[in-house]
């Protein structure tokens, strides 16, 4: 989602499954076996197919684990990766999803590991452990959110719960838009990853989240979807609006940009339209995205029309 991001609701409840064979034990052999969820098994998502409900999984992604907390898998989790600061219960660990060792994750016994990036082949590599794996990498649209919310609800045996915070979200996303104020011209905007000045457009999962509340971006025409812009280029551009996602990262706030050489004319800080996000919800696409989104909202609708 960022250059930061390619690796990130909220209840800790599950039925462990009961009986998860080929055939029931009412005589219906050969018919998938159901959960006390209702999901049935053999479950197939996201080109993995599992015989019966994970209950030792292994998430190496921030917003895996956030999905899998959030349909009320968490009690299947076992461990997660060391970048995995919410839900504040998930099972950390010294796995990391950037430098992924197989023996390390294959030592947790897993039934399940879910990745978002393929680095050092991760996934071959588990795969010839005969580890199933389901891959899903950073999102590039919420349609893509929702897609990954079902996957895991099917192969963690809470199809129903994924469904639900999927139906939560929409709802939610959509009464935030709607909510926000008409204005006869679209507020500029520049939203920041590091103090170096690199950014996103609108082609990048968090520029559409900015574009769906009738915000345009400055750096939009830049030749990549992750540009670095310079300082005389930014000052120029004059954003009405600045966000900060690298407030906890970077310790960077509207006090650290106004005191940045030429930038107090900007019109964001002169407004006082400097907003700074909570890093880890502005770099991750699952659950929280709601809470990114209502960020930027009331942040808009707090400009003068």
């Amino acid at each position: 989602m960022t250059r930061r991001i390619v690796t990130a609701a909220i209840a800790v409840t599950a039925l462990l499954l009961g009986g998860c064979g080929g055939g029931g034990s009412d005589g219906d052999a050969g018919q998938p076996a159901a959960s006390a969820s209702g999901a049935a098994y053999p479950a197939t998502a996201g080109g993995v197919t599992l015989e019966e409900r994970p209950e030792k999984i292994v998430s190496l992604a921030p917003t895996a684990t956030e999905m899998l907390f959030a349909i009320d898998a968490g009690s299947q989790v076992v461990a997660v990766d060391d970048q995995s600061t919410y839900p504040p219960e998930a099972p950390r660990s010294d796995l990391s999803g950037f430098k992924p060792n197989a023996e390390a994750i294959a030592a947790k016994n897993p039934d399940l590991v879910v990745v978002s990036d393929d680095l050092n082949k991760i996934v071959d590599q588990l795969t010839k452990l005969k580890i199933p794996v389901l891959f899903a990498p950073a999102a590039k649209t919420l349609d893509d959110t929702y897609g990954q919310i079902a996957q895991l609800g099917t192969l963690t045996g809470h199809p129903a719960e994924a469904a639900a915070l999927t139906g939560r979200m929409r709802a939610d996303i959509d009464k935030i838009v709607k909510g926000v104020p008409a204005r006869s011209a679209p507020l500029t905007y520049y939203y920041e990853l590091d103090p170096t000045y690199y950014t996103v457009t609108s082609q990048t999962f968090v520029g559409s989240i900015f574009a769906m509340v009738g915000l345009k971006n400055v750096a939009d025409g830049a030749k990549t979807a992750y540009p670095q812009l310079s300082q005389e280029a930014l000052v120029s551009a004059d954003p009405d609006m600045i966000f900060l996602a690298d407030s906890k990262c970077c310790a960077q706030s509207p006090a650290t940009v106004r005191a940045r050489k030429g930038w107090s004319g900007v019109t964001a800080v002169k407004t006082g339209q400097v907003v700074a996000l909570d890093d880890d919800i502005a770099s991750r696409w699952g659950p929280r995205v709601v809470d990114l989104v209502r960020s930027v909202a009331d942040a808009v609708a707090k400009v003068p029309a």
